[in-house]
């Protein structure tokens, strides 16, 4: 893997998004190292894809697709929290609150397989950030701040997190470093239309198991609303070039 190659490609596939997203959901491959700037052996066994320095995540223009009112959701695991919050504010936008992902196996205990260098990780944070004067939707006002769900493939995330971000936060939405495709959204990253379904865990992936050719290099791969639609916010074709979503300004 040709990591320094990689990253360049990403950050000249990244300039290729256009429009402006009223939430953004970014889940950015954090590198995780101890003091002396060494990578955790457990952490090791895990580096599956080209990380980021914190510098590269900070720098990345997110501020430039979010609306001036919008919603930013980033995922963060416990040992990088006061880093996501700084790399938050340098997005411009202001930290309110976070969920929290408690992590189970089968039979409703703790997944103890999570890493850490002091404790052994069972939660993974998805911290919440404004932008402007900007409330969540009604239905955030009822909603608990966890998340009970069981740990699937590696980086993986819960069907449950997309489910409460569609119903407390405006769209358009916009995920980054996605790494599959869901309905009413854009989804950049070079896993998004690349993935081996082998559990029957959420809508998207109902069926036998399918296999899918990775790209040769990473790929912008987003769905455009049909403006034919009797609901646009659901019914959606697929583009294949990054473009502005139909209705965003």
């Amino acid at each position: 893997m040709d990591e320094g190659r990689d990253k360049v490609m990403l950050r000249n596939e990244f300039a290729g998004l256009t429009g402006h997203y009223g939430t953004i959901l970014i889940d950015p491959p954090w590198r995780f190292a101890n003091r002396t700037g060494k990578m955790a052996p457990e952490h090791k066994r895990l580096h599956r894809y080209p990380t980021m320095s914190f510098a590269e995540i900070a720098a990345l223009p997110v501020a430039r697709y979010a609306l001036p009112r919008s919603h930013l959701y980033l995922w963060c695991p416990n040992a990088l929290l006061l880093e996501a919050l700084q790399i938050m504010k340098g997005w411009g936008f202001t930290y309110k609150t976070n969920i929290v992902w408690y992590k189970t196996r089968k039979d409703g205990g703790p997944d103890g397989r999570g890493v850490g260098f002091y404790f052994r990780n069972v939660t993974e944070l998805l911290l919440f950030g404004t932008r402007g004067k900007l409330r969540t939707l009604k239905p955030g006002r009822r909603q608990v701040n966890i998340i009970v769900a069981r740990k699937q493939e590696h980086s993986w995330k819960p069907e449950e997190a997309y489910q409460i971000i569609e119903a407390c936060s405006p769209g358009p939405y916009l995920e980054l470093f996605a790494r599959q495709q869901r309905t009413g959204w854009v989804a950049w990253g070079d896993q998004a239309e690349t993935y081996e379904v082998n559990r029957p865990v959420i809508a998207t992936y109902n069926g036998p198991t399918v296999k899918r050719e990775r790209p040769t290099e990473p790929k912008c791969f987003f769905k455009r609303e049909d403006p034919s639609s009797s609901s646009p916010s659901r019914r959606v074709i697929e583009g294949q070039a990054a473009t502005v979503v139909s209705g965003a300004p």
